[in-house]
């Protein structure tokens, strides 16, 4: 992307069981869309990851199963990520957890260590359970922080 100007093609590719997570996606996806960048907003079984390159940022959300791992279904991305060699690329990770559990949102912290490694990490994002109100807040940062890292990104580039 050569101006700044031009709107930031973003993806929030997510995986959810309860819920929890794909309201966040979507709170995510408003926000996105607030500050006037092209959203699209994917269940992970029908992202095509031939696509992460075509993304200016890739949003990831996930759950968390069993004692902090990573659900199968989001285990596809989390290799295509370890194999892209795109380090320029903005992600940011999310999730919704239960902090009952030992491990809170265990996979988001899988998810961000590998994304620190292999692509520019914007953001972390761990939500209780489903979304409240004063998340949306958190969920508006969350989005900020990610568009600023793309604008970083055009100017340093």
């Amino acid at each position: 992307m050569a101006s700044t100007n031009c709107k930031k093609k973003l993806a929030i590719v997510y995986a959810s069981v309860t819920g929890n997570t794909e309201a966040v996606a979507h709170i995510l996806e408003e926000s996105a869309k607030s500050a006037a960048a092209d959203t699209t907003v994917w269940r992970v079984e029908d992202f095509p990851l031939a696509e992460l390159s075509r993304y200016d940022a890739v949003l990831i959300g996930t759950y968390t199963w069993g004692s902090g791992e990573i659900p199968k279904e989001m285990r596809d991305l989390f290799e295509a990520f370890e194999n892209l060699q795109r380090k320029e690329l903005v992600t940011a990770v999310f999730g919704t957890g239960d902090s009952f559990f030992a491990e809170f949102c265990g996979a988001v912290n899988r998810f961000r260590d590998m994304l620190y490694v292999h692509t520019s990490l914007a953001a972390t994002l761990k939500i209780e359970l489903m979304p409240q109100d004063e998340d949306r807040g958190k969920c508006e940062k969350f989005v900020s922080l990610v568009l600023r890292k793309t604008e970083d990104k055009v100017v340093t580039n």
